[in-house]
């Protein structure tokens, strides 16, 4: 590869990663696509408790699509087609990521948050569905455009390497992904009445893990946690549901703005006031997933041992958490209708 292969990229950042790879990589190709319309096109909101997969040694709880699920989804929509590729050999990897800055195209990468070294040390951890873009290479260090990041940043080929083939759950395997061909022109708005329809049907899913029902079923475990697994554990998994929720991208309260703002937009592109009137009910709502956050930090963070209190304290949490699932339930069936 050239000693120095600069491309011209234009750096946004954005309140979330993937959806902000996908919106940058889209305005860097010549269609101005805002990071909420990538993330409602491509069905990003979700609730999900997945009991059988662990991170930092809690299970796994969603507030939004699978790793690489909101891209796949947009591009399908919107008639783009992607190119997607993963790796076993590093070598191999960093070779086409090389043949692809040289053609002039700039690339989205999954990594591991672990040892990505310009992050700060308290958002470091096991969390391997994390996206960038790569838009070029110099003096030996490839540079990266980070959408959560304020500014564009580099990274060696050897700790490139390492967030690529990061290991643990959602283990990237150097996956790589970019877009290879457009339409003339994008028709938004079947694609918008596509992902409303899909987010609606996920969460009112008649599944106890997967939307408004898998809120119900958080609540309830939380409730139990104190009797159950002991204080320490209890206080040890509300962090996780709270970690997942406001640190991992912008969460569940961060993804209800998010998806808020896709409604106010879709609503004036498609002439449907009722969307307007959804988004800031969804607004609200992603104030509730706030103050659940604050409520429940402060459990998990009081070490206090008093098991009575505490279990009162954990009643408290799942009742808010109760009220949101409720709120949802209703607020799905108005979208629903309203489209």
């Amino acid at each position: 590869m050239k000693e120095e292969t600069i491309i011209n990229f234009t750096h946004h950042q954005t309140a979330h990663c993937e959806n902000g790879v996908v919106s940058n990589l889209m305005k860097h190709n010549g269609f101005s696509v805002s990071e909420p319309m990538v993330f409602g096109i491509g069905s990003g909101l979700l609730f999900c408790y997945i009991p059988f997969l662990k991170v930092n040694h809690a299970p796994v709880i969603t507030y939004r699509a699978m790793p690489g699920h909101i891209f796949k989804k947009f591009a399908k929509r919107t008639g783009i087609k992607m190119k997607r590729e993963k790796f076993s050999n590093p070598k191999e990897a960093q070779s086409k990521l090389d043949e692809n800055l040289e053609r002039n195209n700039p690339v989205g990468l999954q990594v591991g948050v672990y040892n990505l070294l310009y992050f700060p040390d308290e958002y470091r951890f096991h969390f391997n569905a994390h996206n960038m873009v790569v838009y070029g290479k110099q003096d030996g260090r490839y540079l990266i455009s980070d959408p959560v990041m304020e500014e564009v940043t580099s990274l060696s080929e050897k700790e490139l390497e390492k967030v690529r083939f990061a290991k643990g759950a959602f283990a990237p395997k150097g996956h790589m992904y970019y877009p290879i061909s457009f339409p003339e022109k994008l028709e938004l708005e079947k694609a918008i009445v596509s992902g409303i329809k899909d987010t609606c049907k996920t969460m009112l899913a008649p599944i106890p893990i997967v939307g408004v029902k898998g809120i119900k079923t958080i609540a309830n475990l939380i409730r139990k946690w104190p009797k159950k697994k002991g204080i320490k554990t209890a206080n040890h998994y509300l962090g996780q549901v709270v970690r997942m929720q406001e640190e991992i991208g912008t969460g569940g309260g961060g993804f209800r703005y998010i998806y808020a703002a896709f409604l106010q937009e879709s609503g004036k592109l498609i002439g449907n006031e009722k969307l307007i009137e959804l988004a800031k009910e969804m607004t609200e709502i992603g104030d509730l997933w706030r103050d659940f956050a604050v409520e429940a930090s402060r459990i998990y963070k009081n070490r206090s041992r008093n098991d009575a209190g505490q279990s009162e304290n954990y009643n408290q949490v799942a009742n808010q958490l109760d009220h949101i699932a409720d709120l949802e339930k209703v607020f799905f069936k108005k979208l629903k209708k309203a489209i």
